[in-house]
């Protein structure tokens, strides 16, 4: 799982991205995709997840590119969703400081 570009990287397309939405009540809601706009696009119609059905989405506040495989996406999906809202408001502010916690060959 790689963050960064390296040589060929530029040329292609992540294989996850993992999100983070603000949403209308304020809060924050954290996902993994293969297809971005198009997940993004099913949230704000209320067609997502049970909770952005509930609590739509007003725009994505920060996005992360996974080179991997589907089980390290889930582990920084899993990750941010443990953070308290400072915790993920002081990621979205430093997004590259999730690189540093997974190291940068990693993510």
């Amino acid at each position: 799982m790689n963050i960064k570009n390296t040589t060929n990287d530029h040329l292609k397309m992540p294989d996850f991205w993992v999100y983070i939405l603000y949403c209308i009540n304020n809060r924050f809601y954290t996902g993994y995709t293969v297809e971005l706009n198009r997940r993004y696009y099913t949230h704000v119609q209320g067609k997502g997840a049970k909770y952005t059905r509930s609590f739509r989405p007003l725009f994505l506040a920060q996005v992360w590119p996974i080179f991997g495989k589907k089980y390290q996406a889930m582990q920084v999906e899993r990750f941010i969703k443990k953070l308290n809202k400072q915790e993920k408001e002081r990621l979205i502010h430093s997004p590259l400081s999730l690189e540093i916690l997974f190291g940068e060959h990693n993510l």
